[in-house]
């Protein structure tokens, strides 16, 4: 089994993914413009049970997602580097691709939380793309 890694900017922070990803996307919702600066957040998706962070302790955001449940987004508390997502209820844990060691293969499959993109954000033509969250 593959094992993908990652941290932050500083090296504070690392994490791995056992496995493969499970996929990969664009993530225009508010909050995350918020995270990144003003752009989408670019993500995997990797299964929690293979996700681990493997060196320090990241400091952690709490806000409710669109179904009421906390998301906890995970940033380095030195250098600020976003890098992952916790999801109340979810099998799912989403990761920051700017955060892979090498994020060079993941281009996103899908664009979601389209109708709070700013109109100047880059959607893929001819991926899928959705209003809010997939599914």
């Amino acid at each position: 089994m593959s094992t993908i890694e990652g941290g932050c900017a500083c090296g504070a922070i690392r994490f791995e993914i056992e496995g493969p990803l499970m996929g990969s996307g664009a993530c225009h919702c508010r909050a995350c413009q918020y995270a990144s600066g003003g752009a989408p957040a670019y993500l995997g998706i990797a299964p929690s049970t293979g996700f681990k962070v493997t060196k320090g302790t990241p400091k952690r955001y709490v806000s409710k997602g669109d179904s009421g449940g906390d998301v906890v987004r995970n940033f380095c508390p030195n250098c600020g580097t976003s890098l992952f997502s916790e999801l109340a209820n979810s099998p799912i844990t989403p990761v920051k691709l700017g955060a892979l060691d090498d994020p060079s293969s993941y281009a996103p499959g899908m664009h979601f939380y389209v109708s709070e993109a700013q109109p100047w954000h880059h959607i893929t033509q001819g991926v899928p793309t959705f209003p809010k969250a997939p599914g």
